[in-house]
Order: C-alpha cells, then sequence, then structure tokens
C-alpha cells in the first residue's frame, strides 16, 4: 500500500513540475497558477528542476529497477529539503508554513527509510 502512495505521490509530483515549468517559460497556467509571486525567478527555476527531477526521476528509477534510486532520492530530497527552508524561512507568507516544511520533511525521511530498509523495495532495486 505504501508503494502506491508513494508511486502517485512520484507521478503528482512530476506533473506538478512539468506544469510549473510550462506556466514559468509561458506563463500559460495549465492547472491554475503554480507560480509563487514571493519567490525570485532562479528560487521558482530551481524548485520546478527538483519537483520535476524527483517525480520523473523516482518513476523512471523504479520502472527500470535502477539499483541507485534509493540514493538518487536521498540526494533529490536533501536538494528539495533545502530548498524548501530557503522558500519557507524567507519568502513564504503562510501561517501553516512551518507545519507544512515539518510534514514535507517527515515524508521525506520516511520515503527514504522505506526505499533503503524494506525488503519489498531491497529486492526491487537488487540491492
Amino acid at each position: 500500500m505504501f508503494l502506491y502512495l508513494i508511486l502517485g505521490a512520484h507521478v503528482v509530483l512530476g506533473l506538478w513540475g512539468a506544469f510549473g515549468f510550462i506556466e514559468y517559460f509561458t506563463g500559460l497556467q495549465v492547472i491554475g497558477p503554480l507560480q509563487n509571486p514571493n519567490f525570485p525567478s532562479g528560487t521558482q527555476f530551481i524548485h520546478w528542476v527538483l519537483a520535476t527531477a524527483s517525480g520523473f526521476g523516482f518513476l523512471v528509477g523504479y520502472l527500470l529497477k535502477w539499483k541507485h534510486t534509493p540514493t538518487l532520492m536521498v540526494v533529490l530530497y536533501a536538494c528539495l529539503t533545502t530548498l524548501c527552508f530557503i522558500e519557507t524561512f524567507d519568502f513564504m507568507t503562510k501561517e501553516s508554513k512551518y507545519t507544512l516544511f515539518v510534514i514535507e520533511v517527515v515524508e521525506y525521511v520516511a520515503i527514504s527509510l522505506y526505499l533503503f530498509q524494506s525488503q519489498r523495495m531491497k529486492t526491487h532495486f537488487k540491492r
């Protein structure tokens, strides 16, 4: 069950990143406004790079059974956590920003532990 949640989350993450890029480069809002007007342009660009790479990186790695997928995801999650920290503490204005940041980090840790510790993932990635 947890695997299906991870797969679904990465489909959403990859598409969100791709749609964010479309809006970033063309202004076309495929699924509504995705750009955060409080983020500098460079921050927003890195945001979409990491979202797209994380979403599709996991999916491709999973489908190809690439043994380095768990390591790739830890690296991408570390980058996302760093960027999210900067976005949260420097630019975001939502009252719930700190709670959302903690939830995001807990999700990254839980997925990483699952990728490295579960027998299912060890078998799948032949690790």
